[in-house]
């Protein structure tokens, strides 16, 4: 029998209260690969521990990595870029994370065997042909002649440097880019559409390979000279914004609540949703605000915005908030006036059609909306929506962003829902329900 919870009941007026969110999902997973690939000892603390880090780390222990975890840090003994041990019939599985399965594949160009890649039945279904053409231009294998998991990769001694353009915005396939690069002799160069630089950042700032990024009107240019190990690194990984993303729009739409949320990366290529709800009102403030390693660190003010207004998004936001588009469609439902966004083809190549699945909930909440082609929605707002009816939330391919916004609308909407799946959550932020019942939130 599936899992399911059930709220019948508002979440009570909080205020004054502060929390933590668990650490940054891309920072952690990016912490894992590139300690795994530097020379010694590296350390980091707050590292998530959900399920797509920790399949992270299983691969790289397949790998010959030492890796040791406790509650109060992680640590991973890499060996440099030639540090691996690949054995004969190797089988990695990424489990969920999209992240993981493309920055493997990339740290795995000098593979003397062939590695079998593979997920769940969700990552499965995801392409990953848009990381495999620049692998395969350095001098990668793939050999099963398919573009979803399972993939076979082998790599090769005879690796040379690319030119590269990424047109989708893909923080995910510039990385992986960027990592393979590393095991590479001369330099690689990317023309890239903007999209989040935890990656270069951490070039930069924490493994001070030589790398170049210059900024144009639309595109970032960055050039990297890989081939040369780099010295172990220790990290303290800030919270996620993405996580806190949820209880900023909980309190938006909390009656008379505020929160203070504490030590969240606030890198501006990930603040997509804190400028998208400031234009619509909402007026979210930065207290305490430090640089750390070249990210962005601060807290997050946020209280009960009363009259929140619709918005015709420019498209150029959406790469910086794609990953908190259902919560924006919602805050949408109840801002005044008609929302529109649009070019978000993207979200429906995430673990669940997340373009689709917010088309869905809010139609199921007695919200007008109206599909733009196959990439974008159109939504009409009702300030005074308040739900009474009985919904239902379920096969959505576990997606832990289509289960944990169908609790905020149900703690902040009204109405007696039935949400299938709890267990999602841990693929990125096994905290999530824990937070909500100490902020009184009441779940059956």
């Amino acid at each position: 029998m599936k899992k399911s919870i059930y709220i019948n009941k508002k979440i009570n007026i909080y205020k004054k209260k502060s929390i933590k969110v668990s650490g940054d999902k891309s920072l952690s997973i990016r912490f894992a690969i590139l300690a795994s690939l530097a020379k010694g000892k590296s350390r980091a603390t707050n590292l998530l521990k959900s399920e797509d880090v920790i399949s992270t780390l299983n691969c790289l222990k397949k790998l010959g990595i030492g890796i040791k975890v406790n509650k109060k840090f992680c640590e991973i003994t890499g060996k440099g870029l030639n540090g691996y041990s690949y054995k004969k019939d190797l089988i990695l599985d990424a489990g969920n994370s999209g992240t993981t399965a493309r920055l493997l594949m990339a740290a795995l160009i000098k593979s003397k065997y062939t590695i079998k890649v593979t997920g769940d039945t969700s990552l499965k279904k995801r392409d990953m042909g848009r990381i495999m053409d620049p692998l395969q231009k350095f001098g990668a294998k793939f050999l099963n002649n398919r573009k979803n998991l399972p993939i076979l990769i082998r790599g090769s001694k005879h690796l040379a440097p690319i030119n590269y353009e990424e047109l989708r915005g893909s923080a995910q396939c510039k990385s992986a880019v960027m990592i393979a690069a590393l095991n590479v002799n001369g330099k690689t160069k990317l023309k890239c559409v903007p999209s989040r630089n935890h990656s270069e950042l951490m070039f930069k700032n924490v493994l001070k390979v030589p790398i170049k990024i210059k900024k144009n009107k639309n595109f970032d240019i960055i050039e990297l000279t890989g081939g040369n190990n780099f010295k172990s690194f220790n990290y303290k990984i800030p919270g996620d914004i993405s996580s806190a993303s949820f209880f900023i729009v909980l309190t938006l739409l909390s009656k008379n609540s505020n929160l203070l949320i504490k030590n969240i990366n606030v890198n501006p290529t990930r603040t997509g949703i804190i400028s998208i709800l400031n234009m619509m009102g909402a007026k979210l403030k930065f207290k305490n605000i430090k640089i750390y390693k070249g990210e962005k660190v601060a807290d997050i003010f946020v209280s009960n915005t009363k009259q929140l207004k619709a918005i015709k998004l420019n498209p150029k936001y959406n790469s910086s908030a794609i990953d908190e588009f259902l919560l924006i469609f919602l805050v949408a439902s109840v801002a005044k006036g008609v929302s529109e966004f649009k070019n978000l083809k993207e979200l429906n190549k995430k673990e669940s059609k997340r373009l689709d699945w917010g088309f869905k909930i809010l139609t199921m909440m007695g919200i007008k909306t109206k599909k733009i082609g196959n990439h974008g929605i159109k939504i009409w707002g009702n300030p005074n929506l308040k739900l009474h009816k009985n919904y239902k939330v379920q096969n959505y391919l576990k997606d832990h962003r289509v289960f944990m916004v169908s609790v905020i609308a149900a703690l902040s909407l009204g109405g007696n829902w039935n949400i299938y799946d709890p267990d999602s959550v841990r693929t990125s932020f096994p905290t999530f329900l824990e937070i909500i019942k100490k902020l009184g939130g009441k779940i059956n």
